[in-house]
């Protein structure tokens, strides 16, 4: 039984760019062949020494020229075709022997690798198998760090040994490029790409991978310094661009980056499944947070944000000391629940940013699901109709005005979602309220309280106007009281549903309105 003849690619220079099956077959293998100069070094040699066990036999296959100044009747080639012949012969006599043959070739077998000749003269007569290898293109274009094509890119890849002319009109109609067997032939390369107008795209990369690795512009080196192992590159144009491209848009980003703005973001009513994904991303690009603590409490805490609570009676210290971060180039988030539109802190926001010294500062309001929404949704669609959103909070506007308010909606027969219901220290006013609302609605008017919607305490109750117990209820619930024409009816699971439909009695009847 024969031997097997293998063709083992090592890679550009670097051991460590081994393959694991190289490396492997390298071990079992029982011979070891490499080519090497007439002065009997190898690189293959030295890149797989770390691999052989030290008991194998070692066939240096010594190349009789490495110049095309011969006296051989047949010149250049046919010098090295004799050689190659007696080479393959070499192997051939440990393969019939039944010895396994591991031939050693830099970069890659198949491509430009002194392997292929050996190959063609034996792998008709013996088993044989080929083991890629990463190629000196690799890995060069790997340390410049610059891809050879991307998208619809063609790379061209050439040898120097071309002539300058036919080397620069391949040059100039190529996307990407690279030029093999520099050495002697570098000074021509040199000036195909001066030709071709790609000179100043031109990298130099000589012995990739290795502790002699060296990288320059094509344009700056001496050919008099080129050894054969360097290749000229000419990386992707369109990764260029594209990088350039990037460059400039990171500036610009940068830019808005240093400059810094408040996001006025509403929360929603309750967890985070209530959080709009805009709301979501602008939580998540802040560098600040800004809000009542409770609120800031449903944001999840990440160290590298800076989280500043406060109180719920401070909202225009809390807008000034928002636009006071974003002035001084901050991303700035400020938090509330629900809405931030809806009695919540967009307007104490807009109201300071108005003064001259936050007049650059941008100010962005991002929606968020109302209590009101929220409430609704959970009996059904009292807001069906028009309706109307009132806090009973006096705080900041006279309790005069929301009683001539709660007058004015109950007289006009519009659906009244109540804010800021009842609190300890005004628990008479939600009694006031409903009286004035009796005053224009029937006691079987539909009224919906909702407690912590969304919440794990969440509790919904419909009763009427008639037997709403004021007592019963707080800050954490928000009141929907219907119109003449709010109904409630019972589903099949026993549960009421409460609606407003959308026509009126004073208008053409049902579906004659739009939208």
């Amino acid at each position: 039984m024969t031997g097997t003849l293998y063709g083992v690619g090592l890679g550009p220079g670097d051991p460590e760019l081994v393959t694991v099956k190289a490396a492997r077959l390298i071990a079992a293998g029982d011979v070891i062949a490499y080519h090497a100069a007439r002065h009997g070094n190898s690189v293959a040699l030295s890149i797989a020494r770390d691999y052989m066990t030290g008991n194998q036999i070692e066939e240096p296959l010594l190349y009789p020229v490495t110049v095309e100044t011969t006296d051989h009747p047949g010149g250049y080639r046919g010098a090295l075709e004799e050689f190659y012949d007696g080479a393959a012969e070499r192997l051939a006599a440990h393969l019939d022997a039944g010895r396994d043959v591991v031939v050693l070739c830099e970069g890659d077998p198949f491509f430009y690798g002194s392997y292929m000749h050996m190959h063609k003269r034996l792998a008709g007569r013996y088993p044989a198998v080929v083991v890629p290898g990463v190629t000196s293109v690799a890995g060069a274009a790997a340390e410049l760090g610059r891809p050879l094509v991307e998208r619809e890119e063609t790379l061209t890849v050439l040898p120097g040994t071309l002539s300058p002319d036919v080397l620069a009109g391949k040059l100039a109609a190529a996307d990407s490029a690279v030029v093999m067997k520099l050495g002697r032939t570098f000074a021509g390369v040199r000036d195909a790409l001066a030709i071709a107008g790609r000179l100043e795209e031109a990298w130099y990369v000589e012995r990739a991978t290795t502790d002699r690795q060296r990288i320059a512009p094509l344009a700056e080196v001496d050919p008099a310094t080129v050894p054969y192992f360097s290749v000229a590159l000419l990386p992707s144009r369109v990764h260029e661009a594209t990088r350039a491209e990037l460059a400039a848009s990171e500036r610009a980003q940068e830019q808005v980056q240093n400059r810094g703005e408040v996001v006025v973001v509403g929360l929603g009513p309750a967890g985070r499944e209530w959080l709009t994904p805009q709301a979501q991303a602008a939580l998540t690009a802040a560098e600040d947070l800004v809000g009542y603590g409770p609120y800031l409490d449903r944001v999840p805490a990440n160290p590298r944000q800076a989280r500043h609570a406060s109180d719920n009676q401070v909202e225009s210290e809390r807008a000034e000391f928002a636009l006071d971060l974003a002035r001084r180039g901050r991303r700035v988030a400020v938090v509330s629940s629900g809405d931030p539109g809806v009695f919540a802190m967009a307007a104490a926001v807009l109201e300071v940013a108005g003064e001259d010294r936050y007049k650059d500062v941008p100010v962005r309001v991002l929606p968020g699901l109302t209590a009101a929404q929220a409430v609704a949704s959970r009996v059904g669609a009292p807001l069906g109709h028009d309706f109307c959103v009132l806090s009973l909070s006096d705080r900041l506007k006279p309790w005069e005005i929301i009683e001539a308010r709660l007058a004015a909606i109950a007289a006009a027969d519009l659906v009244l979602a109540v804010y800021n219901p009842r609190s300890k220290a005004r628990p008479h006013q939600l009694g006031r309220a409903k009286e004035i609302l009796l005053e224009h609605r029937a006691p079987e008017t539909p009224v919906v309280v909702g407690r912590d919607v969304g919440g794990a305490a969440e509790h919904v109750v419909v009763t009427t106007l008639g037997e709403l117990a004021p007592e019963t209820v707080d800050m954490r619930c928000l009141l929907i009281v219907g119109s003449s024409t709010t109904t409630v009816t019972q589903r099949g699971d026993g549960r009421p549903a409460v609606f407003t439909p959308r026509w009126y009695p004073q208008a053409a009847g049902p579906g004659s309105g739009t939208g």
